[in-house]
């Protein structure tokens, strides 16, 4: 599969976490982050693991559970808890600044070190998802942007460890999702029975959403995600992931009826420059580096 085809399918994630904002405002009930979390990762990590029939060995306990916890452990119910909290998607323009934290991990942690037009791509990412999703009118609740923060910086160094540990051999994409969705159900588990409970109500809208956010939001998007991480210079994810606002803002427009702006305009334009100009950033780096290696 070339590399175009990897970042189509690697994109297809951050675009279905989109849907998380509305699905969680107009869905789910409120005050259950944890146990949107907990549904969200334990199901689909348990049934990835019947699909893929393999479970860690030796060293990949540990590690799968380090990730599990960083990738879906934590990051789970700090989004669901920003998205309460932070109406008009500003809990998505905080997930924005993802691509400036990843680039400095990846230098100082895969001795990765970025061109400067993939700088210059993440901090036009960046700039664009905060035109789209934030404006005068925008709320901003200090509980729900520290919990946006802390999530950025989870899943952060989860795809960088993600990116360094690689994959066992012989372990498929299925697994190796259900082993972090098991993980960081696992995690939940207790936290969310000892702290928050069982919603009193889930009707039929709750019951949809929680099945989406499951199947479609976590087991799908996971393996895919997993994988793109894997076969995809670190910068590329990093720019994916600016995707997820980007369906939420629309949704908020075209779903909910929000209003569209011609700053929030300028945004998208931006945005959609650094989705260009990021793969080929990092396309040049690649060819670059085999170059350099190829020298006597």
């Amino acid at each position: 599969m070339n590399r175009a085809s990897t970042i189509a399918l690697t994109a297809l994630a951050p675009i279905t976490w989109g849907t998380t904002y509305l699905v969680t405002t107009e869905m789910l009930p409120a005050g259950h982050p944890l146990f949107a979390a907990l549904i969200r990762a334990l199901p689909a990590g348990l049934i990835a693991l019947a699909i893929g029939r393999a479970l860690p060995q030796g060293t990949w306990w540990f590690r799968a559970g380090v990730l599990g916890i960083l990738n879906i452990g934590a990051f789970f119910p700090l989004l669901f808890l920003a998205a309460e909290r932070l109406p008009g998607g500003a809990a998505a323009a905080v997930a924005g600044v993802q691509p400036l934290i990843l680039l400095p991990l990846g230098a100082l942690v895969l001795q990765d070190r970025p061109r400067i037009t993939a700088v210059i791509a993440a901090a036009a990412g960046t700039t664009g998802v905060a035109l789209i999703v934030l404006g005068p009118a925008s709320r901003l609740d200090t509980l729900g942007i520290v919990a946006a923060i802390a999530g950025v910086g989870a899943t952060a160094a989860g795809i960088i460890l993600t990116k360094k540990w690689g994959r066992p051999p012989r372990v498929g994409a299925v697994a190796y999702a259900g082993w972090q969705l098991t993980a960081g159900g696992l995690f939940l588990l207790p936290l969310t029975l000892g702290l928050e409970g069982v919603p009193q109500t889930i009707d039929t809208p709750a019951v949809v959403g929680y099945v989406w956010l499951a199947a479609v939001g976590g087991f799908a998007s996971y393996t895919l995600w997993f994988r793109g991480i894997q076969l995809l210079p670190v910068v590329i994810p990093g720019l994916l992931v600016l995707l997820s606002p980007i369906v939420a803002t629309l949704l908020g427009v075209f779903v909910a009826g929000e209003s569209f702006t011609i700053i929030q305009g300028l945004g998208l334009a931006l945005v959609a420059a650094a989705l260009i100009a990021g793969p080929f950033a990092a396309r040049r780096s690649s060819a670059h580096a085999a170059l350099v290696a190829a020298r006597p």
